[in-house]
């Protein structure tokens, strides 16, 4: 509790005091004495709520919660009711306190979160640790972090061994190891080795900096039930204060009945009528939803996403570093007659020496053997289709079935599945070299939950062959699957696909968020993963997995189904209460201490509904 929530609970304890004490007090009713013993606690209570009601009309904004309080209140002090004005005061400012501690509960889920924020970041000079301010720190600086501190920047582990806890980022307690030529990224904490790092983003590119703002700024993002309550308060309050005026007027009017007890009935009818069940329990359900994601190592931008991905129907999936590690290896040498595997791996190798690619450095890694660039006389990459070479004066094709056709050789080789190389030597086919990327152990398990939370299809999207998209398909489980795409034809099939889904479904797209920004960005929901550190996850996704395992999808839309439950929950309750019990103040049937009831017991009720939003992830 905030400093200024303990003197608004201190001022509730005194007014309470004060309200039973003047009750108690044997004065005539509607006496001058009996109103000055009432409006002390009403005073020493509500004060704040009359200067609000005040400064609110001066600014323009006359119908809210406060001008409802004030007027509500005030009338009823007009009309001789001074326990139940003072007592409706009080208990209204009970609920602002109540939601005022929810709310604080909801932001500390999120706001722990700014724990990884860095303090400082220790830079050798002279021989000296100096702490310096992250953003000081300059592109290529190298920075010492000693164990317990908070790594303050990403970077690349130049010297040292150590383990990282990477808990605050991806929600998972099992600390990782980081050594020399590691990545380390901020916000993480280091455990047991002192560390040299090589600064490799600046303090605002960093990946620390770059969630805070997310986590900052994902309340601005509202879901539709939330600007809906937004767009219903708006219109909601000034109808029912002119209806309370109508109530107060009209009836008299035309019956010739007693003014006072019209004017009463309308004064219980602003009092049920104030909208703050509403007005806080459906932002607050959200707020806490997000919270309960970055617990688990899921950060959503904001309420709209949440409420997207309730609705889940189409999951899409890129393949490589999403479903599967993204770690090739070669699992077979397949050798055309009168060629050895040595020598099949040694032109495959020479041949692919020029290239980044992860087969490349697969082929590299099962060669095992230094490249004599030497022998190497020309080398030419096909772009989509492979390498062509001229090693030791043969000349060597290394790539897929295009290429083969493109210089007329007939590939004899049918590994079934996997990732096929091709080579030939001299105009004569010489074999292929298969790789394969491994499935991540968990995905399995993570497209069967998807099945069971609602998600009729699930499909995946690949640049690779047919032969190594159906082997992971068929394992996986997959309804569907797409190979040989170019990040171009993904955003092609992904708008095909959005044409395919119900009206209310929608389509979500998985990716590694590097090179998927476009299909990110073209989905309903996009989600990155396995992106810790990844510029393009933040900035393209729509919801970030702090780590790379696929079954926290799964995870996420339990929490955003859960979410998006509890605030129907509470739009139908609070309405619902509302509505009852303002045809029964117009009637003449409720009384005040109802009306507070409507108002403030629904808005508690709705208020503890809407924090289990922060207990979803701890299922």
């Amino acid at each position: 509790m905030t400093k200024k929530q303990k003197k608004v609970l201190y001022r509730i304890i005194a007014a309470t005091v004060l309200l039973i004490a003047a009750a108690l007090l044997p004065l005539e009713d509607r006496s001058i004495p009996r109103l000055i013993a009432f409006l002390i606690p009403y005073f020493v209570v509500g004060w704040d709520i009359l200067w609000k009601a005040v400064r609110n009309i001066s600014h323009g904004q006359v119908f809210d919660e406060n001008f409802l309080m004030c007027v509500a209140t005030i009338g009823a002090l007009f009309v001789g009711e001074y326990p139940e004005a003072a007592a409706v005061m009080l208990f209204y400012q009970v609920g602002e306190l109540f939601q005022g501690v929810a709310v604080g509960k909801s932001r500390q889920s999120i706001s722990s979160l700014m724990d990884i924020r860095p303090e400082y970041a220790n830079i050798e000079r002279d021989g000296q640790l100096e702490e310096v301010d992250p953003e000081e720190v300059e592109l290529g600086n190298i920075i010492v972090i000693k164990p317990g501190e908070k790594i303050p920047l990403d970077g690349e582990v130049i010297e040292g061994r150590s383990t990282v806890d990477t808990a605050a980022l991806t929600g998972e307690s099992v600390p990782r190891d980081a050594a020399e030529g590691d990545t380390v990224i901020s916000g993480c904490i280091n455990l047991t080795g002192l560390l040299k790092v090589r600064v490799t983003k600046e303090y605002e590119d960093s990946t620390v900096a770059k969630i805070l703002d997310l986590v900052e700024n994902s309340a601005s993002k509202k879901a539709k039930a939330e600007n809906f309550i937004t767009r219903f308060a708006r219109y909601y309050t000034p109808a029912v204060v002119f209806a309370a005026l109508a109530l107060a007027i009209l009836p008299p009017l035309i019956t010739g009945h007693n003014w006072a007890m019209w004017i009463h009935r309308a004064l219980i009818f602003l009092v049920i009528s104030c909208p703050c069940a509403l007005v806080i329990s459906v932002p607050l359900s959200f707020f806490g939803g997000i919270g309960g994601a970055s617990k688990k190592g899921i950060l959503v931008k904001g309420g709209n996403y949440l409420e997207a991905l309730a609705d889940a129907e189409i999951m899409v999936f890129d393949k490589t570093g999403t479903l599967t590690k993204g770690v090739f290896e070669v699992t077979k040498i397949m050798p055309a007659e009168g060629t050895s595997e040595e020598e099949l791996l040694m032109y495959a190798a020479y041949a692919e020496s020029c290239s980044d690619h992860p087969i490349a450095k697969s082929i590299a890694a099962r060669y095992e053997q230094a490249v004599d660039r030497s022998r190497i006389e020309s080398a030419e990459e096909v772009s989509g289709h492979g390498v062509k070479a001229v090693i030791d004066g043969a000349e060597v094709c290394a790539g897929n079935l295009k290429l083969m056709a493109s210089i007329g050789v007939k590939a004899d080789c049918d590994p079934k599945s996997g990732t096929v190389v091709h080579l030939s030597v001299n105009g004569s086919y010489a074999g292929c070299i298969v790789i394969s990327d491994r499935i991540k152990e968990s995905s399995p398990e993570a497209i069967k939950q998807l099945k069971n939370r609602g998600v009729l299809r699930t499909v995946m999207l690949t640049g690779d062959a047919e032969s190594a998209a159906s082997a992971v398909a068929q394992k996986l489980g997959l309804d569907e699957h797409y190979y040989e795409l170019l990040p171009a034809d993904k955003v092609g099939k992904v708008e095909s696909l959005l044409g395919q889904k119900s009206p209310k479904g929608t389509l979500c797209f998985v990716g590694d968020g590097i090179n998927d920004a476009p299909v990110l960005s073209r989905a309903d929901v996009g989600i990155a993963m396995g992106s810790m550190g990844s510029d393009a996850a933040i900035e393209a996704a729509d919801i970030v997995l702090m780590d790379d395992d696929p079954v926290k999808i799964a995870k996420a839309i339990d929490i955003a189904q859960k979410t998006v439950t509890i605030v129907k929950q509470n739009i139908v309750f609070a309405l619902g209460v509302k509505a009852l019990v303002l045809i029964l103040g117009a009637l003449g049937i409720a009384n005040m201490w109802l009306a507070v009831f409507a108002d403030v017991g629904v808005s508690v009720i709705a208020i503890l509904n809407a924090m289990r939003c922060l207990r979803i992830s701890d299922k």
